[in-house]
């Protein structure tokens, strides 16, 4: 999970303008020349919509312009996290706690590199904890490549609160 120089120096440059558009800067990923933005609304009740993108954009594209930190020429992308949302930071997997995750690793763990279960959270010693088919596991936040939401329930939920609307 750790950034380029590159993607830290432009996380750097537009976070405060992102934090004062009342949103959370999730990612900032720079491959193909295409730079996206993953950000989402700080008040957890509201949905990313596309002029919040847009709205992003317009200040984000500013910043850039000014501070030239791509030589050539990319793309710039705002998105929102999704259902698959990312799990980046500690606290991400706090938050989610409770939900089915699905996690890469950097290395070997118990011969395996490729972890799916339900989130039991992280501790005070940054080891993530997932309770999976095989057992329970604790994984080093060091040793995470990728950490994402599994949306499989999500999408039960969100079909069920419409059956019942």
């Amino acid at each position: 999970m750790a950034a380029t120089p590159l993607e830290s120096k432009i996380e750097t440059l537009i976070s405060e303008c992102i934090n004062a558009l009342d949103f959370e800067l999730i990612r900032v990923s720079f491959r193909d020349q295409v730079l996206q933005i993953m950000a989402e609304p700080k008040d957890r009740n509201l949905e990313m919509t596309v002029e919040h993108c847009a709205k992003i954009s317009r200040k984000v594209a500013l910043i850039m312009d000014e501070e030239d930190p791509i030589s050539s020429e990319y793309q710039l992308e705002v998105t929102s996290p999704g259902i698959s949302r990312p799990l980046i930071r500690r606290d991400d997997f706090e938050r989610f706690s409770g939900e089915l995750v699905k996690v890469v690793t950097s290395e070997l763990i118990d011969g395996r590199r490729r972890f799916q279960g339900r989130l039991a959270g992280i501790s005070d010693h940054d080891e993530i904890h997932l309770d999976t088919s095989f057992g329970p596991v604790s994984i080093d936040y060091g040793l995470i490549e990728t950490a994402k939401l599994d949306p499989t329930e999500i999408i039960e939920r969100q079909f069920k609160s419409k059956q019942k609307g």
